[in-house]
């Protein structure tokens, strides 16, 4: 995912994007305490509009409290903040958007707390598919991971933590390594977690099953399909799923702000369904680009138009 734009936002200041650079000492770069968004704009009939800002903006906020970094601005100042800077960056493609809060220059030590918070946010274009255009009609393979998903017992999950993503960094290299295309990681039970950066759904015998959010980061993308699937009146599960279950499911997939809803055809060398886009999976991603893109009424005010 190459990034590139005009301007970026940071500590209230709007730069060029080649001046928004940060000190070698950056307390975040050595000790992995900083929080981030990952939120999309899309390119509707009626503009640009960010899909979810409030409550991607919210779950910063809290992810930023979790990990005890106090947040000089607040969620309307956030948001002000995203909307200007698409404004600015003057985008006539989709955008993917990524505030982030971290602790600055000027103290080291693990002990975090006399670090400046410095906040910042960068947009730039995205239309391909992060899991690639192909990915979306035919699917990807997938591998189950050797690594854990990050114990709830030593990790913080429900912040959105750079910290976090060392685990889903190693466990993405070993998939593509052993040449799939990306991982799903199970929890510290033995049970399906998530990818290393979506959640993951199956269907079985008609119904939508995805696991609870034991171990996980509350998913927003997850929430959205659920309240698609409930929308259409579709038979929902929200329970552990095993590792064999996930083989003998008749369909799989992925959910998240940058994978969307990225159908399954291959775990493990198994063939999900008919190694195809499923039906049901269909449905709800011609529903989902529905929403995102303004096209669907009943879900107008996920939308904020610029």
């Amino acid at each position: 995912m190459k990034a590139d734009a005009k301007k970026v936002w940071m500590d209230g200041k709007i730069v060029d994007f080649k001046d928004a650079t940060v000190h070698i000492l950056t307390h975040s770069l050595h000790y992995g305490n900083a929080v981030f968004e990952g939120t999309r704009a899309y390119k509707t009939e009626k503009g640009l509009a960010i899909f979810r800002l409030q409550d991607h903006t919210k779950r910063l906020l809290e992810s930023a409290k979790i990990t005890l970094l106090n947040c000089p601005y607040s969620q309307a100042e956030l948001e002000k903040a995203q909307i200007e800077l698409l404004r600015l960056n003057e985008f006539n493609k989709n955008v993917y958007i990524r505030p982030i809060i971290y602790l600055g220059d000027g103290e080291m030590g693990v002990y975090h707390i006399k670090a400046p918070v410095r906040v910042a946010i960068a947009a730039w274009q995205m239309d391909a598919a992060y899991l690639g255009d192909e990915g979306l009609k035919k699917g990807i393979k997938v591998k189950i991971s050797s690594f854990m998903r990050n114990s709830a017992k030593s990790s913080m999950n429900k912040a959105k933590a750079s910290a976090n993503y060392l685990n889903s960094q190693l466990a993405k290299f070993e998939a593509i390594d052993a040449g799939y295309e990306e991982a799903l990681l199970l929890d510290e039970e033995g049970f399906v977690s998530e990818g290393t950066g979506e959640c993951f759904f199956i269907v079985k015998n008609g119904v939508l099953i995805t696991p609870p959010n034991d171990f996980t980061l509350r998913s927003i993308t997850q929430d959205t399909v659920l309240k698609i699937a409930r929308h259409l009146n579709l038979p929902i599960l929200r329970q552990r799923i095993s590792r064999d279950e996930v083989y003998t499911a008749d369909e799989a997939f992925f959910t998240g702000t940058a994978a969307e809803v990225t159908p399954i055809s291959n775990i493990d060398a198994r063939i999900i369904g008919s190694g195809e886009r499923g039906e049901l999976t269909k449905r709800l991603q011609d529903a989902y680009f529905d929403v995102v893109y303004g096209r669907d009424d009943a879900f107008n005010s996920m939308l904020t138009y610029i």
